[in-house]
């Protein structure tokens, strides 16, 4: 089997954007509406408020679950990395949660329960989580069955 590569979803980022966006424009119009009672600095917070999906975009950009052979890889991280090493036959359930807007825009997030420690993933905006799910459960079961 080949690797599969997960990476979040670029929709709720695209969505912070676009509210960004949206704002800049408003501060754009009070500006010439009001021109005197809006302050000079005024123009500068939506470019502050980039700062806000920037930094989703920037942790999207640096997260990825990665499926090969029989395991399942967790990374995360840009100048220190974490990485989590799951064997598939060890995921016992994996776990599809949606708000209201992620499963508008398709999107949610997905909890991967193991055996043994403490231990639950939860990696959050995946693209057709329920998809994820499943690949991810099929290749646990088919990691059990080559085990046996």
């Amino acid at each position: 089997m080949a690797d599969i590569v997960i990476h979040p979803s670029m929709k709720m980022i695209k969505a912070r954007y676009v509210a960004v966006l949206l704002i800049w424009a408003a501060v754009g119009v009070l500006r010439s509406q009001f021109t005197e009672t809006v302050p000079e600095w005024a123009p500068l917070a939506p470019i502050v408020l980039l700062l806000w999906p920037a930094r989703y975009h920037l942790r999207r950009q640096t997260t990825k679950i990665t499926i090969t052979g029989d395991k399942l890889r967790y990374e995360t991280g840009l100048l220190s990395k974490t990485t989590r090493n799951i064997q598939l036959s060890k995921v016992q359930d994996v776990r599809v949660d949606q708000s209201l807007g992620q499963r508008m825009l398709g999107a949610g997030a997905i909890a991967i329960e193991t055996a043994g420690e403490a231990s639950r993933l939860t990696v959050e905006n995946i693209d057709n989580p329920q998809a994820v799910a499943d690949l991810i459960i099929d290749a646990a079961h088919k990691g059990t069955k080559q085990g046996l």
